[in-house]
C-alpha cells in the first residue's frame, strides 16, 4: 500500500504567539484583503490613517474610485480634503465590521479599528478632541489615535474622560509613554468619579520603536559617531522593555503597542508581554515565513553594554530611555516626533492629490 501524503497546516509563528502567550496581534492596515490574512493568523485589531488609506487606494482603487466620484457628485461644496477624510472614515468603518465579532467577544479589549486624527491638528487639543468624538461615533469598536504632543496629552485625558478609547501615536520614548499613561489614568478616574462605565474601554500606547532606531542612525551619520551597527537595532527594543516593566510596576490601565518595524526583534523580543504587536502585512508574511522560535522574551534584558553605549553616545537615546529625559513641553520638538508628523502631514496632502485628480482631472492628459 502506497502511503498518502498528509496535509500539514503551514507553520504560523504569529498564530502560535497569539495562542500560547498573552501577546496580541493587530494588523497595521485597513486593507480588507490584508486584514483577512492577519485575522487568519490570530489578529484581533487593525489600524487606519492617511498613509494606510493611500496604500489601500493603490491596491483597491477599483473598489473606491466610484465611491469618491459619488461623493464628488453628492457634495458639490466639499473640497478634496473633506472628501479624502470621508474616505478615511469609510475605509475605517469597512474594516471595523470585520473586527466587530472579536470586539463583542472580548468586551472591548480587542476587536478595535484604530483611526488616526488629522495630524495637522497636533497643536490644538480642542480640535483633536472634536475629531476624536466624531470618530468614536463611527462604529462601536473604534479606537482613536492621538499624537503624543503637548496638545495631544491634554486631548488624551479629555477623550478618555468622555469614554473614548485612545491609541497614543507619534510616540518613541519612555517619558511620552508615562505622560500618556498618567493622562489616561486621570481620564479614567474622572469617569469613575462621575459613576460612568469604563469596563469596555481598551486604551493603548504605541511605541514606534523602528523610528527611534532610524533617528539614531541619522545621528550616527550626521555626528560621525562610531558604534557597533548592531547596537542601533536595539534602541527601540530597549525603550519598549523598560517602559513595559515600569507600566507593570505602576499598574497603568493601558497596554503598550509595538509599531514601525525595522527588524524581527520589534516582534520577537516582545513576545510574552501583555502587549500588542502591530506589523504591516509585508512584515507579517515575513514573520510567518521565518524559523524564529516563538517563546517569551519580553523579560530578557537588553545587553547592558548596548544600553550603556547608546546612553553614552546618543543624547536622543538618553532622552528616550530615561524617565526625566523629556518634559511634556519638549515632546513636539523631539526629532522623531517632527519627522513623523511631517510624513503624516505629507500623506494628507498626497491623499488630497488622489481625490483632486478625480475632482479636477488634468485637461492636458485628456484626449482631444
Amino acid at each position: 500500500m502506497i502511503p498518502t501524503e498528509s496535509k500539514q497546516t503551514p507553520r504560523s509563528p504569529l498564530r502560535e504567539m497569539t495562542q500560547t502567550t498573552p501577546t496580541c496581534l493587530w494588523n497595521d492596515s485597513a486593507s480588507l484583503e490584508e486584514l483577512r490574512y492577519s485575522m487568519d493568523h490570530g489578529a484581533v485589531g487593525a489600524t487606519c490613517n492617511p498613509v494606510i488609506v493611500l496604500g489601500v487606494l493603490k491596491k483597491e482603487m477599483a473598489r473606491w474610485r466610484e465611491r469618491i466620484l459619488a461623493l464628488i457628485r453628492e457634495q458639490p461644496e466639499w473640497d478634496e480634503d473633506r472628501i479624502a477624510w470621508r474616505i478615511v472614515e469609510e475605509i475605517s468603518v469597512s474594516a471595523s465590521r470585520l473586527l466587530l465579532p472579536v470586539f463583542e467577544a472580548e468586551r472591548g479589549r480587542n476587536g478595535r479599528l484604530s483611526i488616526q486624527t488629522d495630524p495637522r491638528k497636533y497643536r490644538s487639543a480642542a480640535e483633536i478632541v472634536e475629531q476624536a468624538v466624531r470618530f468614536a461615533d463611527l462604529a462601536p469598536n473604534m479606537i482613536v489615535k492621538i499624537p503624543v504632543t503637548p496638545a495631544g496629552i491634554a486631548a488624551i485625558e479629555e477623550a478618555t474622560s468622555r469614554g473614548i478609547s485612545i491609541n497614543a501615536t507619534v510616540c518613541f520614548t519612555l517619558p511620552q509613554c508615562v505622560a500618556v499613561a498618567e493622562a489616561v489614568e486621570r481620564g479614567l478616574r474622572r469617569r469613575e468619579q462621575a459613576g460612568q462605565d469604563i469596563s469596555r474601554m481598551g486604551p493603548v500606547c504605541t511605541i514606534m520603536a523602528g523610528r527611534l532606531d532610524d533617528w539614531l542612525k541619522v545621528c550616527a551619520e550626521r555626528d560621525n559617531i562610531i558604534t557597533d551597527p548592531g547596537y542601533l537595532e536595539w534602541a527601540g527594543v530597549a525603550v519598549f522593555k523598560k517602559t513595559y516593566e515600569l507600566f507593570r510596576a505602576r499598574g497603568y490601565r493601558l497596554r503598550l503597542l509595538s509599531a514601525a518595524f525595522r527588524n524581527h526583534m520589534h516582534w520577537s523580543e516582545l513576545i510574552g508581554g501583555d502587549v500588542v504587536i502591530s506589523p504591516p502585512h509585508a512584515w507579517q508574511v515575513r514573520f510567518n515565513s521565518s524559523d524564529i522560535t516563538v517563546r517569551p522574551r519580553i523579560a530578557d534584558p537588553v545587553d547592558a553594554r548596548v544600553v550603556e553605549e547608546l546612553l553614552r553616545k546618543f543624547p536622543d537615546f538618553r532622552r528616550a530611555y530615561l524617565e526625566e529625559g523629556l518634559s511634556v513641553a519638549e515632546f513636539g520638538a523631539y526629532p522623531p516626533t517632527r519627522r513623523t508628523l511631517r510624513q503624516f502631514v505629507g500623506a494628507c496632502h498626497d491623499l488630497d492629490a488622489v481625490v483632486r485628480d478625480l475632482l479636477l482631472p488634468d485637461p492636458d492628459l485628456e484626449k482631444g
